[in-house]
């Protein structure tokens, strides 16, 4: 603990100081609310897309080996076709993305996302291919859409963080630091003012003493 003057002055000043704690604490109280209530939120969506991925995982399941297979091994599907790999099917062709605010935290908001997908010729192709590429482009969607989440939940995190110490500092620190020096301030005036009270009266006394004295002299 800083070391602090016991005069009137400093008295006044850590008064201030602990109405100043006092009003911001309940905002950063407030904040710190809004921010958990946020995490739990996202956390929410991030268990809604995982949970959509995996449904859409068990049916892309069915053709998982078809999009693995390497048209140079000569591994044939079983229409006979071999697939081109699957980054030349379907990609990631663009990302908008806009900058948003949560509890005063500056955030990434996925806008747009582009996907662009290769022609199939009708002909050569499976009918459920085209099944399997929208069962990859929803996954696609999903995984970028849950990686923006992530990121937006590591900002909060890091300012809930942030603002928690804030909160223990005035609860923990600086409010009772406030209130623990004015509380000694007051006692040091109050013993000056009584040792001043004391000295005035012997000083009184001293005065008559000397005068009563004089006066039978």
């Amino acid at each position: 603990m800083a070391k602090i003057k016991h005069t009137k002055n400093e008295m006044k000043a850590q008064r201030d100081a602990l109405t100043r704690f006092e009003r911001f604490l309940p905002m950063l109280q407030l904040k710190k609310q809004q921010l958990q209530a946020e995490i739990q939120a996202i956390d929410g969506q991030i268990a809604e897309k995982q949970s959509a991925e995996q449904a859409l995982n068990s049916i892309f399941q069915t053709w998982s080996a078809i999009f693995s297979s390497d048209p140079a091994s000569g591994i044939p599907s079983p229409t006979g076709v071999c697939p081109p790999p699957i980054e030349d099917i379907i990609m990631i062709e663009s990302i908008k993305v806009e900058e948003g605010n949560i509890a005063g935290v500056n955030i990434p908001i996925l806008k747009e996302l582009a996907i662009v997908k290769q022609p199939l010729d009708l002909f050569e192709t499976p009918t459920w291919y085209d099944d399997a590429t929208d069962i990859l482009e929803q996954l696609i969607r999903l995984r970028t859409e849950q990686e923006f989440l992530e990121k937006t939940k590591a900002l909060i995190a890091e300012e809930l963080l942030i603002t928690s110490q804030r909160v223990n500092l005035f609860e923990k620190v600086k409010i009772p630091e406030c209130r623990e020096n004015i509380r000694t301030i007051k006692i040091f005036l109050g013993d000056e003012q009584t040792a001043g009270v004391v000295r005035a009266k012997f000083a009184k006394k001293l005065t008559l003493a000397r005068q009563t004295a004089k006066a039978t002299t």
